[in-house]
């Protein structure tokens, strides 16, 4: 490889290597030879540079940063939860395989146990979780070393409680993202991840906006186009995400299009018949495992047609409008 002879516009990681010697970069659409060469007998003393080590440590960076390129993550085809037992000591008969681009739902009354579940998923458990529940990638234990990898992150995680603290705008938080997982072209990558938040969003944010001033469901849209986009996790975990102000069906269908197993703790009936089965939780344990039925699948088309209906009436309140209540507003086509 001769990394001194790429242009540097079309690799831009060479740049952060220049600038960390202390070269000034005037024109990226060159490369780090002709920067090099262009430096005088003097510049090069008072820098420290000679050429032999200096192209020999470029070549090193740049192998190392498209090896990383080239890394896509742990592929995770599926996962499968192995039952432990309830907060009664009741053993869990559950085996079940979740595969990749199917979504399945977690229901239960409040502080029955569904976060305890997703967090079992998050930590890959392995019988040393309070429930006992034990966790299979792609049908095996999973290696320890998995479980507490940082570059191979198994999980993401969304939930309604969701605040930027950096003082960046949308546009360079979600470019620096993109930068950091070594995309190619990250600000178009950035302008079509905004895109699809806008698509989600109940109101549309631009580019510029500052990610502090982003609303509850702006913020939520924004976090799951990225994770669908950027992230290289291969499951995702959401928590009660039903008041987020967000399109639901569409952010589901984003996660799926990207092949992600997604696992959604709802209430929302509308969300929890879009999975292809729901997890009963009682008592601190799995309960039951119920597949979704066609006569199921009938009613949310009516469930999202009543939804439609007051996400309407909910916009016309929001712009100042008035409601006027008749028979024939309240009425759905079934």
């Amino acid at each position: 490889m001769n990394a001194e002879r790429l242009n540097i516009n079309e690799h831009p990681y060479i740049a952060d290597f220049l600038e960390g010697f202390g070269l000034r970069i005037e024109d990226k659409d060159t490369t780090a030879e002709e920067i090099f060469n262009a430096l005088t007998e003097q510049e090069l003393e008072d820098l420290g540079l000679e050429q032999e080590s200096f192209f020999a440590s470029l070549n090193e960076y740049v192998k190392d940063i498209e090896e990383l390129s080239r890394d896509e993550g742990f592929r995770v085809d599926s996962i499968t939860l192995i039952g432990g037992h309830d907060k009664s000591g009741t053993p869990e008969d559950v085996n079940l395989t979740i595969n990749k681009g199917e979504i399945i739902c977690i229901v239960g009354p409040t502080g029955s146990g569904k976060s305890r579940l997703l967090a079992d998923i998050e930590w890959l458990a392995d019988s040393d979780t309070p429930t006992g529940r034990g966790i299979l990638v792609n049908g095996e234990k999973p290696d320890k070393s998995l479980r507490f990898s940082l570059e191979h992150k198994l999980v993401a995680q969304l939930s309604q409680n969701m605040n930027f603290v950096m003082d960046l705008t949308a546009e360079e938080f979600v470019q620096m993202h993109a930068e950091s997982r070594l995309v190619e072209n990250p600000a178009e990558k950035t302008a079509y991840i905004i895109e699809k938040a806008n698509e989600l969003a109940g109101e549309t944010f631009t580019p510029d906006t500052p990610v502090t001033s982003l609303s509850g469901g702006q913020s939520r849209a924004l976090m799951i186009a990225d994770t669908a986009f950027l992230s290289l996790s291969p499951v995702v975990l959401i928590d009660e995400i039903e008041n987020a102000g967000i399109d639901r069906k569409k952010a589901m269908d984003l996660l799926v299009q990207e092949e992600k197993i997604v696992l959604m703790a709802t209430h929302d009936p509308i969300l929890a018949l879009m999975g292809s089965k729901r997890i009963v939780i009682r008592n601190g344990g799995i309960a039951e495992v119920i597949e979704t039925t066609d006569e199921e699948l009938e009613s949310l088309t009516y469930l999202r047609k009543l939804d439609d209906l007051l996400l309407e009436m909910r916009n016309t309140l929001r712009t100042g409008g008035k409601l006027k209540p008749s028979k024939e507003s309240f009425s759905i086509d079934i």
